[in-house]
């Protein structure tokens, strides 16, 4: 009995469905199951003119060094802290020179036989008691030991760092009594007392591909809020960094004024030499936006909603730039687009 219930039940359903998919004359059809998403849409304004890109990053100065010992050792003394002034040729670090003066006595030792062995043998020449090949081999043994001594002399004066230049100490690296080999890294030094002020930041491939040497930037930082300083692009690094991607524009700061210092943040604020063609549209417009990249959706028959990609030049909380991905279209759907999909059939709102 229930069986016979069941199945006079799922009759019923199915007869159901068959009128609803009949039409009044007695026509049957399939119903639409994805209407038109109801979205407004606007023409991109497109304005051409010099593009602004902004990046930020740290300052530095030119001549930031970093120095080390010639040869290997035992650091005897470290006579500067972080942070302090400098003078140029001022003694900053020593080796322990036990070691060093040691190596020098023994080159001039050796120095010191090769001249009386070659003393001997042109003596010993001129009786024709020695014979030439003597002399010569004598002579190039007291060549080869005089340079022994100069490189030995030559690292013993490299065993102790020196300021290349008046400045201040940005970072000390050891302490006395540690261990280091050729070429360590001691002390960091800077030149900020000339004045020359670095601010290196970080842009993308295409912002990189638009900025010259030479352009103009604004520059603006952190420490000093409100205040502008004029600056200008000296250096475009020719790699990227292989841990961001990022490529370095070095933005020289034309402040001689403000006592400015290594590490500082800073924003710069380039102005492109070449004009640059735009696209102006509502912020809501761009879904997805990760850095300079994002999606709007467009229509190029009024009909069906295109996902399109593009690259974004600024935003200004109310309007954003795209500097590409724009060219060939004319309508973007700027209200409606959160539910759309790529190819979603669209009708447009008056």
């Amino acid at each position: 009995m229930k069986k016979k219930i069941i199945i006079s039940i799922v009759s019923l359903g199915l007869f159901a469905m068959l009128q609803a998919c009949t039409d009044s004359k007695g026509d049957s059809r399939i119903p639409k199951m994805l209407e038109p998403a109801s979205v407004r849409v606007i023409q991109p304004v497109k304005t051409v003119g010099k593009q602004i890109i902004k990046a930020s990053g740290q300052l530095t100065t030119d001549d930031e060094t970093v120095l080390g010992f010639k040869t290997s050792g035992i650091v005897k003394s470290i006579l500067v802290e972080e942070g302090d002034a400098i003078k140029k040729g001022q003694l900053l670090a020593t080796l322990d020179l036990r070691e060093v003066n040691g190596h020098v006595a023994q080159a001039r030792h050796g120095y010191e036989k090769a001249q009386r062995d070659y003393n001997r043998v042109k003596n010993l020449f001129k009786d024709s008691v020695a014979t030439l090949e003597q002399l010569e081999n004598a002579e190039t043994a007291l060549a080869l030991a005089k340079e022994q001594l100069d490189i030995a002399e030559f690292n013993k004066g490299f065993s102790s760092i020196y300021a290349p230049s008046s400045g201040y100490v940005l970072r000390k690296f050891v302490n006395a009594g540690q261990v280091v080999d050729v070429g360590d890294p001691i002390v960091m030094t800077n030149g900020a007392s000339n004045g020359k002020w670095i601010l290196k930041v970080g842009v993308s491939d295409r912002q990189w591909s638009v900025i010259r040497v030479g352009d103009a930037a604004d520059v603006s930082i952190d420490a000093f809020p409100g205040k502008k300083y004029n600056g200008r692009v000296m250096r475009k690094g020719e790699t990227s960094d292989p841990m961001t991607g990022a490529f370095t524009v070095e933005v020289e700061v034309m402040e001689r004024n403000t006592p400015l210092a290594s590490g500082m943040f800073g924003t710069a604020n380039f102005y492109s030499a070449s004009p640059q063609p735009t696209w102006s549209i509502p912020f809501q417009a761009v879904l997805d936006a990760n850095d300079d990249e994002g999606f709007v959706f467009v229509t190029h028959d009024n009909k069906t909603a295109v996902r399109q990609r593009v690259t974004i030049d600024s935003f200004d909380e109310k309007v954003i730039r795209i500097n590409s991905g724009l060219e060939n279209v004319q309508t973007v759907i700027v209200s409606g687009n959160a539910y759309l999909t790529d190819n979603s059939p669209i009708n447009i709102l008056k």
